[in-house]
């Protein structure tokens, strides 16, 4: 909107936001401005089918509708190993529910150089009183990038893309909890599952609520193609309803009571 307001023909700007690898992911992201015209939003509809992608309009926030999504689900993955979890047991949860990779996994193969200067853009702004996950930052003090220097959650073989799981990660990891006096404890499978999917579709609603999407439907075809959410589920909104939207809220509430720092 800002780029828009300073030219003389702001209904004809709109926004595109490829996903990595472009080359490789479908989903494109057409951001709509305030002022932009419904002609230029067919138009480049058009395009992206004739390119090969999913366009899915979007409006105008901070990560847009797909990465606004991903940052609480992200999250809690920080948190939940910080609670006594490691890397390797959050993503075997989420690769059995269907997921290509977890999200340390990608967050390796994205590089955890680039989260950490998302991190750091977003930092004069973000809640202090909110609880923050300082790991995945020492990790990148510890030139730990992920896939691209064979180490980062995981580290990995000359060549390899497979996760080895890693002592110095583990180490890390116990003794940050011990930090901030965390107690670890077993943490099940389930909990682990709800925590990741439940706070994404929680934003999910924010998201529609808002009117950066327009549907649901929007917010499972972001996902099904820009983060390999499991297709037989049909996407995170589809999922809430298959498991009950009442559920989702119920046992949010329940995290949030014991969890009063999570949500701003």
């Amino acid at each position: 909107d800002e780029i828009a307001a300073v030219t003389s023909r702001p209904e004809q700007v709109v926004g595109l936001h490829f996903f990595s690898p472009a080359n490789v992911m479908r989903l494109l992201e057409i951001v709509r401005g305030e002022k932009t015209s419904p002609e230029v939003l067919a138009s480049v509809m058009a395009m992206s089918g004739r390119i090969g992608k999913v366009g899915i309009v979007v409006g105008v926030c901070d990560a847009f509708a797909a990465n606004r999504m991903l940052y609480p689900y992200a999250q809690q993955a920080g948190f939940l190993i910080e609670e006594g979890a490691f890397p390797e047991q959050v993503d075997r949860v989420i690769y059995e529910f269907g997921f290509p990779m977890g999200p340390f996994g990608l967050g390796d193969l994205a590089g955890l150089d680039v989260g950490w200067r998302v991190r750091q853009h977003r930092e004069p702004t973000r809640p202090k009183d909110l609880r923050y996950s300082p790991i995945a930052d020492r990790l990148y003090e510890m030139g730990r990038y992920g896939q691209k220097t064979n180490r980062g959650w995981f580290r990995y073989e000359e060549g390899s893309r497979t996760p080895i799981p890693d002592l110095e990660v583990t180490e890390l990891i116990v003794r940050t909890s011990e930090e901030l006096g965390i107690e670890r404890r077993e943490i099940s499978d389930e909990e682990i599952l709800q925590r990741c999917m439940y706070p994404l579709i929680n934003m999910g609603a924010r998201v529609l609520e808002e009117g950066i999407s327009e549907r649901s439907s929007d917010l499972d075809l972001v996902w099904l193609y820009g983060y390999g959410f499991p297709r037989y589920r049909g996407g995170p909104m589809f999922y809430a309803d298959s498991v009950g939207v009442d559920h989702v809220y119920e046992t949010m509430k329940r995290f949030h009571e014991v969890h009063t720092d999570w949500l701003d």
